[in-house]
């Protein structure tokens, strides 16, 4: 007799449909759901609906009160530094707009952590730094987009760990979604243009040089090429 599927398994299945529905507005503020509702919908326990809500509602997309049921919280609640809701969000219909405001969350960020790990990373930090720039160059001219990704996604992630600043460091999720996003969804060239490798080898050499001035406008300068591109995107489709 084949095993009964867990819990664990039945509520991701739940979530899957659920969250990314929320996500994209499909259910508006205010709707309600019930434990009930969604056990028969998927066929699943109460005990397994109410293990997804519980995942829900510590994403703040849902707030759950006795005799009220389930209340789908508006966006302004939500947990939107959550790296599931970041990738449901890009998942839906307003991609372009969320990864607009990361963008602008990663300029806010990404230049002055530049800054801060030119003055403060070691020079451990930095040798390793430039010699994972060296690789990353390396891949993108190759064309190997899915090796690039994971060698971008580690460059970013130093240098908001190499910040000193754990507020920087914090976000290592946020910018990893990001970039990760911009290629799934083909929102990259098929081969990293030159400007955009030279720019991140710029980055590494102000870092190891302990140019802050020169690290910021660098990183600054990869950020505004992502805006440009999203502004691109958003003409070709009419947005």
């Amino acid at each position: 007799m084949s095993a009964a599927p867990d819990h664990r398994t039945l509520h991701n299945r739940v979530l899957a449909e659920v969250g990314p529905a929320i996500a994209a507005g499909e259910y508006e503020p205010g709707s309600v759901l019930t434990l009930d509702r969604l056990a028969n919908r998927f066929g699943v326990s109460r005990t397994v609906a109410r293990e997804a809500v519980r995942v829900l509602e510590s994403m703040r997309l849902v707030v759950s009160r006795p005799r009220t049921g389930v209340t789908v919280r508006p966006p302004e609640e939500w947990s939107v530094y959550d790296p599931q809701l970041i990738r449901w969000r890009l998942a839906g219909p307003r991609r372009i707009d969320q990864l607009r405001s990361l963008t602008e969350l990663r300029a806010a960020v990404e230049p002055p952590a530049a800054a801060f790990a030119a003055r403060r990373g070691s020079p451990e930090e930095r040798s390793s730094l430039t010699e994972l720039n060296g690789r990353m160059v390396a891949t993108g001219r190759s064309g190997d987009l899915e090796a690039f990704l994971r060698l971008d996604v580690e460059f970013h992630r130093r240098i908001l760990q190499m910040s000193g600043n754990e507020m920087f460091a914090g976000l290592t999720g946020v910018v990893s979604e990001v970039l990760t996003g911009r290629t799934e969804y083909h929102l990259m060239p098929r081969q990293p243009r030159p400007e955009a490798l030279n720019l991140h080898t710029h980055v590494a050499e102000a870092i190891s040089g302990g140019l802050a001035d020169v690290a910021r406008a660098a990183m600054r300068a990869i950020v505004d090429e992502v805006v440009a591109a999203l502004e691109d995107e958003e003409t070709a489709g009419g947005g």
